[in-house]
């Protein structure tokens, strides 16, 4: 089994259609045919179903697809540290949920340069379910998230805890018609308690979003409320855009770091646990 063929099987996953996967992969579609063909000769399995209208998954195809993405994953990582150029000796891998880019992985990455310039970092951004995946396939040797499970072999632990406060576009407080034009931001597990507990008769919003920067950026163009990062809005509520809805309860949510009990580098491992948790302790 060759990578080409991995990658091919989850192109043509990706966008249902062997002309176009063989146009986003620069090859003929007798190729993509072929290396398909390939994998399926040796499963015994068909991988695709196939129509005038694309192709899709098989039950066999979607088995496959997951430890499809595992083995480009572990492709990838092998590649890049077979490839460091010289004065490299090693790469640390970390991944973070997208709304924890700005306020701790930027500052992070400077620093981490500083204390060990001669490690290659590879840095990226996903959601929690999928970092999760990754830490457990050993694809990253640290996650940065909200919501992780606990899974043997990892270590959980707290990072910070995010303040999240009550904001609309209008001044108004929390018995005054601020549910008219509420936004629903789903922040979790914990806040969804929280918030349960503290507006118990509260009927289905009109909108829910399952990410902050959408909610926000929806109510500053349409009006509105919703549950925003303090750090976020308070700028905001300085140039007037936004106000603090009077009387409302806060409510934190925390963020964790999660990395592998058996570490390849200890000594590396708990230089860049204390340099996030350095650049937390100035974020909060």
């Amino acid at each position: 089994m060759k990578i080409d063929h991995i990658m091919t099987f989850l192109e043509i996953a990706a966008c249902g259609n062997f002309n176009r996967a063989a146009d986003n992969l620069n090859v003929t579609q007798s190729t993509v045919s072929a290396r398909v063909k390939t994998l399926e000769d040796q499963f015994g399995r068909s991988l695709f179903t196939r129509s005038h209208s694309g192709v899709e998954l098989t039950s066999a195809g979607h088995h496959f697809k997951r430890y499809a993405i595992g083995i480009q994953r572990l492709w990838q990582q092998a590649h890049q540290e077979v490839t460091l150029p010289k004065g490299y000796k090693t790469v640390l891998a970390l991944g973070a949920q997208v709304s924890l880019w700005d306020r701790l992985i930027l500052k992070w990455m400077p620093r981490m340069r500083e204390k060990a310039s001669d490690v290659a970092l590879r840095v990226e951004a996903d959601y929690s379910s999928s970092l999760m995946r990754q830490l457990s396939d050993g694809l990253l040797d640290i996650g940065v998230m909200y919501t992780p499970r606990q899974i043997p072999g990892l270590v959980i632990d707290n990072l910070f805890e995010e303040t999240l406060m009550l904001a609309t576009t209008r001044e108004r407080d929390v018995t005054a018609g601020w549910l008219e034009d509420y936004v629903f931001v789903d922040w979790g597990d914990e806040f969804r308690a929280r918030h349960g507990e503290a507006f118990p008769d509260m009927e289905t919003p009109a909108v829910s979003v399952g990410l902050g920067a959408l909610g926000l950026q929806y109510i500053l163009e349409n009006g509105g409320s919703g549950y925003f990062p303090t750090r976020v809005v308070e700028p905001l509520i300085g140039q007037g855009r936004l106000f603090p809805v009077h009387d409302a309860p806060s409510a934190s949510r925390p963020a964790y770091v999660v990395y592998t009990a058996t570490p390849k580098d200890e000594e590396l491992l708990q230089l860049a646990l204390s340099e996030l948790r350095a650049v937390a302790i100035t974020a909060s």
